[in-house]
């Protein structure tokens, strides 16, 4: 792979993510494994910077064996049959393994109820996700037919996932659109943002539900479904969620054990009849008192 004039400059890591169409995590294992030269010679820093007209080569890192281990966590199921499951997850428990958390995961404790699932070994029956603190709802493929039905809906758009947010300021609008690109961040890896080009598209519906004195509740309905995109698209209109330590600032003040979002209703086509099934899931507790404080200060 010879750079572009374009590419000198950026860390290497940026450019073999990209010039070998890995995820960023991959591109850095396979440099620091010893598997990426720079014209001949091996480095094993993802930093390091790449200049123009230089030739990297690289190696395809083995796929490591799964290490899941079944955990007893208890699951809030809210529908099940032989095909799907569909789980209430709380806030705090993580979707699955990655980034140092090995194991207390809903991959865990799917893969200790199940026994095995559809998908890959370390997401048993998992074709999406939603962050360890947004709580809610999350559907769950047990047959090899669920989960390329399943995927397929995501893929078209045809499964509705609908969210319940608590965000900083008061909106004047009644409902609005964001159609803004995101991509990762390339100052904090952990983070995404809108960007002007390059992203992924991602657009997200919202509606306003109830107004506070510098809050307002919203339903927002997702038509894309990038990595953090209701906190990204929030973020970037001025009116982050509530409680979020990862994105907005002064957004922390009634809240800060995570952000105050809520995956409220899942809308799919059952995989074997086509038959559209909607499924539901209250607010946790402590999302209503904070709404309930909200609404008698406002009195």
């Amino acid at each position: 792979m010879l750079l572009s004039e374009l590419e000198g400059g950026k860390r290497l890591d940026e450019v073999l993510s990209k010039g070998a169409g890995w995820p960023r995590e991959k591109a850095k294992r396979a440099i620091k494994e010893g598997l990426v030269k720079i014209n001949g010679e091996v480095i094993a820093k993802p930093s390091k910077s790449v200049s123009k007209g230089d030739e990297i080569e690289y190696e395809e890192p083995e796929i490591k064996k799964s290490e899941l281990i079944p955990e007893d966590i208890p699951l809030d199921v809210v529908y099940e049959d032989d095909d799907i499951l569909v789980i209430n997850k709380p806030q705090g428990l993580i979707v699955h393994p990655g980034n140092g958390h090995p194991d207390g995961t809903l991959a865990n404790a799917l893969l200790y109820r199940e026994g095995k699932l559809a998908g890959e070994a370390t997401r048993p029956g998992l074709v999406h996700r939603i962050d360890k603190d947004t709580s809610g709802l999350l559907a769950v493929a047990k047959s090899e037919r669920a989960y390329a039905s399943l995927r397929g809906q995501l893929s078209d758009h045809s499964m509705h996932r609908v969210y319940l947010a608590l965000v900083k300021g008061r909106i004047p609008e009644d409902e609005a659109k964001i159609d803004a690109p995101i991509a990762r961040d390339p100052a904090n890896p952990l983070k995404y943002k809108v960007v002007g080009e390059g992203g992924k598209e991602a657009v997200t519906y919202f509606d306003v539900v109830e107004r506070y004195s510098g809050y307002t509740l919203i339903r927002c309905r997702l038509f894309t479904g990038r990595t953090h995109q209701i906190r990204v698209h929030l973020d970037y209109i001025g009116h982050p969620v509530e409680g979020d330590p990862l994105y907005g600032s002064g957004n922390r003040k009634i809240y800060k054990n995570g952000q105050l979002l809520h995956a409220e209703k899942l809308i799919l086509r059952h995989p074997a009849d086509n038959r559209e099934m909607e499924f539901t899931a209250p607010l946790p507790d402590y999302f209503v008192k904070v709404l309930d404080d909200l609404r008698s200060a406002n009195r």
